[in-house]
């Protein structure tokens, strides 16, 4: 039996591309005051973004337990598999890489003789799904566990992230800035834009408008040298064709859209679009 892949919820993969490329999702959980929620699971992109509108408090997320790692890597160990890749959101964001290593290191030794490899991407969303969608083609076809780790950690040494914010009060409200910052950032009607620069998201430039954001986000990206692929995730329709309206200015390629999940929706909030681009070698 081939390689097999697995990721977490965070990877905003959707369940019918994870299917068709037998990649294993496991979930965090998203917690709305005493309630729980499977990411993914028992919500959805769209239940999750009405009750963040709905909501007074910020959700938080939780990262999955090892047991449901260990679940994950028994079943595919099980079913034959011949090696394992995990790989995860960046563990300066959550302590879902750590866990994962917790389960493949508790294993029974019994089934320590397959090999699992775990990968931090140091990215998150469309930053890290698209190498893993990658490598799970090269899975199917074949290539060995090295050769996909290695393929899956160039693809994302070359991944570049980008996300413009609607408002900073998400981040306010996850601790993230003061509240007479985001007061002063919202009166001025300023549009963050963040990076994702070694794991971390760092804020980049504060445009006045949303459509001076997206024109700077495709400036950025047309600064990138030769484009292998690009795609966007969006917290709404709306977002997501506004920025790709001013990306197609500077990029004739093909622009798959994903739906922004739990994790960064939770901090950055309903207005949010992001850009994961994967620069040519």
């Amino acid at each position: 039996m081939a390689v097999r892949i697995v990721t977490d919820s965070t990877a905003d993969i959707p369940l019918a591309q994870a299917q068709a490329l037998a990649i294993t999702i496991v979930p965090l959980t998203v917690f709305f005051g005493e309630q729980a929620f499977l990411d993914g699971v028992e919500l959805d992109n769209a239940g999750f973004y009405r009750k963040l509108r709905e909501s007074k408090s910020l959700p938080r997320t939780s990262q999955p337990p090892p047991a449901a790692f260990q679940e994950a890597y028994k079943n595919l160990i099980s079913e034959g598999a011949d090696g394992i890749l995990s790989v995860h959101l960046s563990s300066k964001l959550s302590g879902t890489y750590q866990s994962a290593c917790t389960a493949r290191d508790t294993l029974p030794e019994s089934m320590k003789k397959v090999p699992i490899a775990i990968l931090d991407s140091c990215s998150i969303s469309v930053g890290m799904s698209q190498p893993i969608m990658h490598v799970a083609q090269g899975a199917k076809q074949g290539l060995s566990l090295e050769e996909i780790k290695v393929h899956v950690i160039n693809e994302l040494s070359r991944t570049h992230v980008l996300a413009v914010l609607d408002t900073l009060e998400f981040l306010k409200r996850g601790g993230r800035i003061g509240s007479a910052r985001a007061m002063l950032g919202n009166m001025l009607n300023v549009k963050p834009i963040l990076a994702l620069k070694d794991g971390e998201a760092i804020p980049l430039e504060r445009p006045r408008t949303r459509s001076k954001a997206y024109a700077r986000i495709a400036q950025l990206v047309s600064e990138m040298g030769k484009i292998e692929s690009l795609c966007i995730a969006e917290a709404s329709e709306e977002v997501g064709q506004q920025l790709a309206q001013a990306i197609r200015e500077v990029y004739k390629g093909d622009i798959p859209f994903y739906k922004l999940g739990a994790v960064l929706g939770t901090h950055t909030g309903p207005g949010t679009a992001a850009v994961a681009v994967i620069t040519a070698q």
